[in-house]
């Protein structure tokens, strides 16, 4: 099997294109995605033929579990189908779990280096409050087609990602889990975000994390709707517009690593 390392802001996945759905997809991503023993990623998406739109994804964490959506490997897929010739068009659908969403890409010397996703529309709801590790811990849900906790914090870069992070994705409240975003509000045009991905752990960058974040600051009052909101995250920069019905555009970059082939 070839596959290609991809990454968006160092969210890396592995990527396989293939004419029919993949069998054991769940225990290949657990194998590959091991950084020790393994090609190493935070999981394997396929590309698939769609009946409903120019090409379909399946998100496999590096646990197994299949995820909805990626932001960071959605913009992957976009790059990878142009720059290996499955597509001239810059202009894409995608199917996803979460619904079909829409790329608008960006050429520059016959690759892609830059794309836009039409996210659709957040779901974000009221403050609430969790007791996790013994403490109240308030955090903003939100729906990108998969669940977010959004956690707003003073310091994000020493964030209890490992110890709040990863009880809130098991807490009771949340029983197919859910991915905790810790945001710091830099300026009204600028938020500071490190994660705990759902299935996958600490990550570099979560797309639809981000979108989340935006999208609960623009609720909050922190961030205004209708403007360019920089995302800051641990493997670089994501940039967000949340319209006034919360419908959501992230852009940014998509870049290939290296190409493979398993041996057995």
């Amino acid at each position: 099997m070839f596959f290609t390392k991809m990454h968006g802001l160092g969210n890396d996945y592995l990527y396989v294109y293939s004419e029919k759905e993949p069998e054991n997809p769940s225990e290949l991503s657990v194998r590959l995605s091991e950084r020790h023993f393994g090609a190493g990623s935070d999981g394997m998406i396929w590309i698939l033929p769609s009946e409903k739109a120019d090409f379909k994804m399946r998100i496999f964490n590096a646990d197994g579990s299949e995820a909805k959506m990626c932001g960071n490997g959605i913009r992957c897929v976009g790059k990878y189908v142009f720059d290996k010739g499955y597509t001239d068009k810059k202009h894409l659908t995608i199917e996803t779990l979460s619904g079909i969403k829409t790329l608008d890409m960006t050429e520059e010397n016959g690759k892609i280096i830059k794309v836009a996703v039409q996210m659709g529309k957040a779901e974000v709801g009221e403050k609430l409050s969790l007791k996790v590790c013994g403490k109240d811990i308030d955090y903003i849900p939100v729906s990108m087609g998969n669940p977010h906790a959004v956690v707003f914090t003073g310091d994000a870069e020493n964030a209890p990602l490992t110890t709040v992070g990863a009880a809130m994705e098991r807490h009771r409240e949340f029983p197919e889990g859910v991915n905790v975003e810790f945001v710091q509000i830099i300026n009204p045009g600028k938020l500071r975000m490190r994660v705990w991905e759902r299935g996958s752990g600490v990550t570099m960058a979560c797309g639809t994390g981000a979108c989340a974040s935006a999208a609960a600051a623009v609720k909050s009052g922190y961030c205004s709707a209708d403007t360019d909101i920089e995302v800051c995250l641990d493997g670089g920069i994501l940039d967000i517009k949340i319209s006034d019905d919360y419908t959501v555009t992230m852009t940014g970059p998509a870049e290939m690593i290296y190409e493979g082939e398993t041996i057995e």
